[in-house]
């Protein structure tokens, strides 16, 4: 919570002792908090003006007609970082993923003026007792609020590194996956995980062979806007273009520039299920030059039909490596959509040795069935000349 602590704002945000500067005011206002917060609680504002007290008294928030929650207090010159709370950092606000919430930054004015806040989440709903955390310890956070300057907005990132990775001095291929919060840690997972972290600590511990896990959170709402390119009258979408530039124009980059990765595209790919498996082909097909590799499970391709005329007339890398699986209990149109687009992609040139398509009868739509094929994906993928 103590992120950072600036002596200077103390005698310029002395609110809680009575003293007002001679400088304009500022109103927080809380326009909208998660339908679960209790009717009962008090909003509380936490930060550098106040030794980061979370239940102050001086700093509490009223309640409008609206039902909106404000507060007005002197402001001064610098930046004021600060946290919402119900009282105690316990219950102080959260990611919609269940991550901290980063401390937001305001910087003074000189006029009077009015900052708006949404809570996406509080701490303590996810504190439940029959959630564990199942991450193994070679996964680790690369950002909270990784920016995402395509899609003007942030997300938490999960980043897996190979067991040897401090110690070998190697370089590792890289794969690229969505969903982050369902992959390596059950306390997250909507309803289970991938359990990548613990295939990959396997794969290493049989064979010696590494890789590196990359993978932003969906974004809740924003899922199904950024994991397909196209609008659905129904659903929504349409903001995919921009996702996958953030994943090969951003992300990638950092990665490269920070980690020791094998940067070509031979040794980089892109996986997910359901709207991530159509999204990491439509990304694998618009940027050909990052992605050489494509792990699509149970795509989604009823949502954006779309993907069909997008493979028709776009060129398809005949070194492309394609996995195209799915399970024959996740609907009448999974297997017949994906037999087509199997179809599409050899007749537009890939090479049949480079697309691996497999159907189970017992495969359902959710993460213990992708959990379980998983390693054989993955290793057919980067492993399999």
């Amino acid at each position: 919570m103590k992120n950072s602590f600036s002596a200077k704002l103390m005698t310029l945000l002395l609110v809680g002792v009575g003293v007002h500067s001679a400088s304009a005011q500022v109103t927080f206002e809380v326009t909208k908090v998660p339908a679960k917060t209790p009717a009962q609680d008090t909003l509380f504002l936490a930060g550098n003006h106040n030794n980061w007290n979370p239940g102050s008294k001086t700093h509490a928030f009223k309640k409008n007609a609206n039902g909106r929650w404000y507060l007005t207090m002197p402001s001064g010159p610098g930046e004021l970082e600060y946290k919402i709370t119900r009282g105690n950092w316990a219950t102080g606000e959260a990611l919609i993923s269940g991550a901290p919430k980063n401390n937001r930054i305001y910087v003074a004015k000189k006029s009077t003026d009015t900052v708006r806040v949404e809570i996406e989440s509080w701490s303590d709903f996810f504190a439940s007792p029959e959630k564990v955390h199942t991450a193994s310890p070679n996964v680790k956070i690369l950002s909270n609020e990784f920016w995402m300057p395509q899609l003007n907005r942030s997300r938490r990132v999960w980043i897996y590194l190979p067991p040897d990775y401090a110690t070998s001095g190697k370089r590792y291929p890289v794969l690229y996956m969505h969903d982050g919060q369902n992959l390596f840690d059950a306390f997250y997972g909507y309803s289970g995980e991938w359990g990548v972290d613990e295939s990959m600590d396997k794969l290493f511990a049989e064979t010696g062979r590494g890789a590196i896990i990359v993978a932003p959170d969906n974004g809740s709402d924003q899922r199904m806007n950024e994991y397909t390119p196209w609008k659905n009258a129904q659903y929504g979408g349409g903001q995919g273009d921009a996702y996958v530039d953030f994943l090969a124009q951003t992300l990638k980059p950092y990665m490269d520039a920070h980690y020791r990765t094998l940067a070509d595209k031979k040794h980089t790919g892109v996986a997910g299920s359901s709207m991530g498996g159509l999204i990491s082909l439509y990304a694998a097909l618009k940027h050909p030059s990052v992605f050489g590799k494509a792990g699509v499970f149970s795509p989604a391709f009823w949502v954006s039909p779309e993907v069909y005329s997008f493979v028709e007339t776009h060129k398809v890398p005949k070194d492309l490596k394609i996995v195209l699986l799915a399970g024959e209990k996740e609907g009448q149109q999974m297997v017949p959509d994906m037999a087509r687009m199997r179809d599409l992609l050899l007749k537009k040139g890939l090479k049949k040795k480079n697309l691996h398509y497999e159907t189970h009868a017992d495969g359902e739509h959710k993460e213990s069935f992708w959990q379980r094929e998983f390693p054989d994906a993955f290793t057919w993928l980067f492993y399999k000349k």
